[in-house]
């Protein structure tokens, strides 16, 4: 079996880089591999539904540039296809002294990355927007929505299969041979041929590179964010999205609230260290995976630097009450009574020898061959743009 291109990934950066190129070049012969029975079953249909305006990424990053870029033609897609969203809008609260700065910093990158309506809340205008929500001073970032990016996955597979495109489900990739012009494919069930490898596999994206020989400099550590939800006869305590000031030092945005586009409200996630790359339960462990995280230099630097807050999220993790008191930081009236666990979501997040994570997404280079290393959030929202870009490396590179 012989293709133009192949791509190993069905979530929804894989799923829209294989229709951006298949949009440039009709009659590409085009496959898609995804290891699972279905699409989306990793990052991109667990996480919280978020449509990202941009405001907390560094003016001039790939995650700034992508996420508006990405922001505007997600909302055109699901606009023509029909899928779920609602543009709500959220408020991002300083309920201490010290968070401050960092909002004033936020609100110098809303600017700097072309936000529009966003703008600065004293306490009384903070509730008129969330009556519940409690806090020193807020940012309203009117152009965050929600999104049912499952369906948006459901969609792009439609279309690229439309345009000629194969997807085979239930074909993880086992190796990666030959240079440019043929590259050799090994699955589960079969072997494969194409003048070109790309490589969208998230949670498995550096283990993909190495079959290949790829020394990409990064691992992968994946973190679990886990969730609660309201009770379906709770207080109604929050009309949108609600999220605290995050923490510069660490790539996640901190426990929050998210109006979910079918119905109800979630809280969520912490950021506890998994003990399998596809661990979403905390009793699971993967001793691979376990094994190749301690045994990386680069994790004991990490750790030893930041152990401080891994044992806040590790005792968060087992302790509701704990989950709870860090909620009523910014919706004082929830209580533990009120909320109910629901499924865990993994993020893959890249880090370099030197323990340090990667903070904006990346992409490295082979023979023939181009990897996604790291697109976490905000990639779900950026993921046309993502599409968009690695066309152009495509076209480059073949």
């Amino acid at each position: 079996m012989v293709y133009d291109l192949i791509v190993t990934g069905g979530g929804i950066v894989g799923l829209a880089s294989a229709w951006r190129i298949l949009q440039r070049n009709p009659g590409l012969r085009l496959l898609l591999l995804e290891k699972e029975e279905g699409l989306a079953r990793h990052q991109s249909g667990r996480n919280s539904g978020v449509l990202h305006s941009g405001i907390y990424y560094k003016p001039g990053s790939f995650k700034a540039e992508l996420c508006r870029e990405g922001y505007f033609q997600m909302l055109e897609f699901v606009l023509s296809e029909g899928v779920a969203h609602d543009v709500c809008g959220k408020v991002i609260v300083a309920t201490e002294e010290r968070e401050l700065p960092r909002l004033s910093i936020l609100e110098d990158r809303a600017a700097q990355n072309g936000l529009t309506g966003v703008r600065r809340l004293g306490p009384e205008e903070l509730r008129e927007i969330e009556p519940e929500a409690a806090g020193l001073s807020a940012l309203h970032v009117p152009e965050t929505g929600i999104v049912d990016y499952p369906q948006v996955c459901a969609r792009l597979a439609d279309r690229i299969r439309a345009l000629g495109g194969e997807i085979h489900l239930g074909e993880g990739v086992l190796s990666v041979e030959g240079g440019r012009g043929k590259k050799s494919v090994r699955t589960f069930r079969g072997g494969y041929e194409s003048a070109f490898f790309l490589n969208c596999a998230g949670l498995h994206s550096d283990r993909i590179a190495r079959l290949e020989g790829l020394d990409s400099g990064v691992a992968i550590i994946p973190f679990r964010g886990e969730y609660f939800a309201f009770k379906p006869d709770a207080p109604k305590l929050v009309r949108n999205l609600i999220y605290p000031v995050p923490d510069p030092a660490f790539p996640f945005l901190g426990v929050h609230f998210t109006r979910m586009v079918h119905g109800g409200v979630e809280c969520g996630p912490n950021a506890v260290l998994a003990l399998g790359r596809e661990a979403y339960s905390k009793f699971q462990v993967n001793p691979r995976d376990a094994w190749e995280i301690f045994r990386n230099r680069g994790f004991r630097v990490l750790a030893g630097l930041h152990w401080r807050m891994g044992w806040m999220e590790f005792r968060r993790s087992w302790s509701k009450a704990l989950f709870t008191a860090a909620l009523q930081r910014l919706v004082p009236a929830v209580r533990s009574s009120m909320l109910v666990p629901r499924s865990a979501g993994i993020r893959a997040q890249a880090m370099r020898v030197d323990g340090s994570l990667v903070d904006d997404f990346f992409f490295a280079e082979g023979d023939g061959s181009l990897h996604v290393l790291n697109a976490p959030s905000p990639a779900a929202t950026a993921s046309l743009a993502i599409g968009s870009r690695i066309a152009d490396r495509y076209e480059a590179l073949r």
